[in-house]
């Protein structure tokens, strides 16, 4: 069976949009776009009067080889949440189909499939936030097509073992797609999926460059997968996802200078995660500090409302996460430059947090 026995029939049979752009093979004459002939004035970019490559070739050799795959086996969109949302819409029937997921985890997983009128399985993390792979393999109906796993999983920060993503793997093929979301993988002491889909053709992994590539205003993410999965994702996806201007940048930092910056501010956050984490644990009216192996840290509190008042009254804004399961107390803590991980220690260590006085 094929993985794409799992995807929607008449996505598979549409003939997808061409593009003016994919008929183009550079240094023609371009009047098939109804493109302005003349580029932009001023600083604007040149070339802005122009559609962009659908799939830049330079940009997609970059990236597989930066995550360790083949160019076939690479799309690249508008962030991580471009890919969730293509999956859910290619492989999902509205009012038949449904994800699962393992909450607390990333919102969008969910937000995607609502959108499009699945049906969302929640199993929860156990109460230490690991997997419960038997139990997630217990919740699968043949309506699942999608099973979606974080690691390091957001908003908690552990790391799934490789083990358990291989098991669900190979427990799957053939009735799901195993999609692995790495966006804070740079950040663990784990190493990176990609290498099991050659293994597995029922397995994804997604990218991004938001966090450790400090590129989340050009939004740039990307899934990674069976050659024959990328492709019917670009029968569905819009014709120019990639503007040129982020392109470019992208091209810029993940140059050889780009990759040496990324890998300094990579062990800065490393190291400023654990020294905060210490710090944290050490003040009064914080209850944990959860292990972290991504750019933040989720802290329980004796009273988290009011921390978190109190932060923002501070003029520092953290993510409130005490509407997910299990995180009814707590706080999601960026990791941020030494000197804003400072300036949070001091506001919380200057006064006790008050218990009952949540706003």
């Amino acid at each position: 069976m094929s993985v794409l026995d799992l995807a929607r029939a008449e996505i598979r049979a549409m003939q997808p949009y061409s593009s003016a752009r994919m008929e183009a093979s550079g240094g023609q004459v371009l009047l098939n776009a109804n493109e302005s002939a003349w580029p932009p004035t001023g600083d604007l970019g040149a070339g802005c009067n122009r559609y962009p490559e659908p799939q830049p070739a330079e940009l997609l050799d970059t990236l597989a080889q930066l995550y360790g795959v083949r160019r076939e086996q690479l799309l690249v969109g508008r962030g991580s949440d471009e890919a969730i949302d293509l999956l859910v819409r290619a492989f999902c029937r509205a009012g038949e189909d449904a994800i699962l997921i393992q909450p607390p985890t990333f919102g969008m997983y969910a937000v995607c499939a609502r959108i499009q009128h699945a049906g969302v399985i929640e199993v929860a993390l156990r109460s230490d936030f690991t997997l419960d792979v038997e139990a997630i393999l217990a919740a699968v109906t043949p309506a699942v097509k999608l099973v979606f796993i974080c690691t390091p999983n957001n908003p908690t920060g552990q790391v799934v073992p490789r083990a358990s993503v291989e098991h669900l793997a190979q427990a799957l093929a053939g009735r799901a797609l195993l999609v692995v979301d790495e966006a804070y993988i740079e950040f663990a002491d784990a190493a990176s999926m990609a290498d099991l889909i050659d293994r597995y053709d029922n397995l994804a992994v997604l990218r991004t460059l938001s966090k450790a590539w400090a590129l989340a205003g050009v939004r740039i993410g990307s899934l990674l997968a069976q050659a024959e999965v990328i492709a019917l994702l670009r029968r569905i996806m819009p014709p120019y996802p990639l503007p040129q201007p982020c392109v470019d940048i992208a091209r810029v930092a993940l140059s050889g200078w780009g990759k040496a910056n990324a890998r300094a501010h990579i062990e800065l956050v490393r190291a400023q995660r654990e020294a905060v984490g210490a710090a944290l644990r050490a003040l009064p009216g914080v209850r944990e500090v959860l292990p972290s192996q991504a750019n933040f840290l989720a802290v329980r509190f004796e009273d988290a409302g009011a921390v978190y008042r109190r932060l923002f009254d501070a003029g520092i804004v953290v993510r409130d996460v005490r509407r997910y399961p299990n995180l009814h107390d707590a706080l999601r803590i960026t990791v941020g430059t030494p000197e804003e991980n400072a300036r949070v220690l001091d506001v919380l260590s200057s006064t006790a947090v008050p218990a009952g006085s949540t706003p």
